[in-house]
């Protein structure tokens, strides 16, 4: 919860990038961006990032060379949920096998809304908050990272055994800077 980048600083580095090192993130790294994504912020376990009625109804899994993890924000910690490498599935553009960590922003659709379209707004703007800190965080710490939509989201879906309350919304790979 400390360090980085005065926040007026991170607005001007914040950028979309597509080319990436293949350099591991170190563990604090992985743990500060998590945080940002989607921490819990305040002892009454309020987020980093706002959900309407405080539905919290966002999950963030990574997709990296070991495995797939899921992130549990109380213990801000990754639970690995399976060893297979699924990056290549993360997005259509060759870069997502390449980074470190793909981000996968998962909604789970029946925690909040009335009908589909309420409840892809919803979700799709809980995921847009996420990003931006993970941008945020990594204009602060050097790192590279884009948002990508042209994803498969059934194959991925189906890659991540979703249950069917449970939709991708896009993903997200982080890395170092391309050397």
């Amino acid at each position: 919860k400390k360090g980085g980048k005065p926040l007026m600083e991170c607005f001007t580095l914040r950028k979309s990038a597509r080319q990436f090192s293949e350099k591991p993130l170190p563990p604090q790294v992985l743990s500060n961006l998590f945080y940002a994504a989607d921490g819990i912020s305040r002892p009454d376990g309020r987020k980093t990032v706002p959900t309407a009625r405080n539905s919290q109804n966002l999950e963030i899994y990574a997709a990296m060379a070991s495995g797939l993890y899921v992130y549990n924000p109380k213990t801000n910690t990754l639970t690995q949920v399976s060893k297979k490498d699924i990056r290549e599935i993360c997005g259509k553009q060759a870069f997502h096998k390449i980074a470190p960590v793909d981000l996968i922003y998962v909604a789970d659709l029946s925690k909040i809304g009335k009908d589909r379209e309420d409840k892809i707004l919803y979700a799709s703007n809980h995921a847009g908050y996420a990003s931006q800190n993970v941008y945020l965080y990594a204009a602060s710490e050097g790192l590279s990272t884009v948002v990508c939509g042209l994803v498969d989201k059934a194959a991925l879906g189906k890659a991540l055994g979703l249950p069917a309350n449970k939709e991708v919304i896009f993903t997200q790979p982080v890395a170092w800077p391309a050397e």
